[in-house]
This record gives C-alpha cells, structure tokens and sequence, in this order.
C-alpha cells in the first residue's frame, strides 16, 4: 500500500497531478483545493489512498492526513465512491467538511459535485458520530475556504499515533492552536 509520495510536482490536468518520485511519476487524483495550491516545480508531500478495483487502480492524494482519514470515512457510506468522496472534500479544507458533517449540514454536503440531498442526508446520519464534536457551531451554508492551505499539523499527529478522528479532534478541542505543535501535541495527551 502506498501511504504518501514526496516528490516533485510535474504536471497537472483536471484535478489531477502528476508527482515525480526519483524519476517515477505517480498520478495523483486530489480535491480541486490541493489543486490550485499546487505549483508545478513544487516540492510537495501527499498521503495517498490506494483504490483498486476489478478495471482500474488509482491514487487519491491529501495534503493532510485529517483529509485523508475523511475522505476514508466518506468513502464508507453507501453510494458514496472515491469521486464523490473527493467532491465533497473540493468544497472546501477538511476541517470545514468536518465540521459541515458534525453540524448536519446536509444543505452544505449536497453542493458537491454526484451527490444529491438524500446522499448528503445519508452521509449526515452514517458520520455525524464519528467524525467528532464540531469546532465551530452554526457552521454558515457555505463554509469559507481558507486561503492558505496548511493542515493541523497537531491534529495529523495524533492521528499518526494511532488516535480515531473523534478523539484526537475532541482531544485537541480545549488546546490553544497559538501553541506550538508540539505542545498542542503534549497537552492533547495529557487530557
């Protein structure tokens, strides 16, 4: 299983990126987010989500591993595939897509690309519980897209020791993010 590429970016076409690796190029389908931020040239690091089928095997990039584990999620209700996973993820950065899903924002879910209000619905009831308490209430129908494109470093942290989303997101709910990472880090441990 591939878990990331570090390389070069070395094209790009319709949501997809090209990602040199010491001379092998591996094509990267991300969110439309992880798109524009890509510069050709660009040294970048994506976490990666294998998908195989019968006819095809394709790479699904993530500039964090937050995003990653969503688009995991996503892809665990019914009806909804690696495309609408990475539709839904094109809305905006993950923690709004998070955050949509923990406010039963399904208004918010429905604008992506394939997926329809019952879809969004079905989304809303098979995640709501595993994606965490919301770090912001009364999300507004359209969440904003920040404009720098920089993941919780904290929050993938924990996740790479082994933490579920919903804990290393409630874990880190009463930490001040103007803490250094690891402090942040440190006193999610510690509660």
């Amino acid at each position: 299983m591939i878990a990331h590429l570090q390389g070069t970016i070395a094209e790009k076409f319709i949501n997809n990126i090209i990602i040199d690796v010491h001379g092998v190029g591996y094509e990267v389908t991300v969110s439309a987010l992880d798109y524009d931020s890509a510069t050709l040239g660009e040294e970048r690091k994506f976490y990666t989500y294998h998908a195989i089928r019968e006819n095809s095997e394709d790479l699904y990039g993530f500039s964090s591993l937050a995003a990653k584990k969503i688009f995991e999620l996503l892809i665990s209700v019914q009806g909804i595939g690696p495309k609408a996973a990475i539709a839904i993820l094109s809305l905006a950065e993950a923690e709004e897509v998070r955050n949509a899903i923990a406010n039963a924002n399904s208004a918010f879910i429905a604008k992506a690309s394939g997926v329809g209000k019952k879809t969004a619905e079905r989304i809303i009831v098979d995640l709501r519980d595993k994606v965490g308490i919301p770090s912001k209430y009364g999300a507004p129908d359209t969440p904003t897209i920040a404009t720098t494109n920089e993941p919780d470093e904290a929050l993938d942290a924990l996740i790479a020791l082994g933490f579920p989303l919903k804990e290393a997101t409630a874990a880190l709910e009463k930490v001040d993010r103007s803490l250094p990472v690891s402090e942040r880090v440190r006193q999610a441990l510690q509660s």
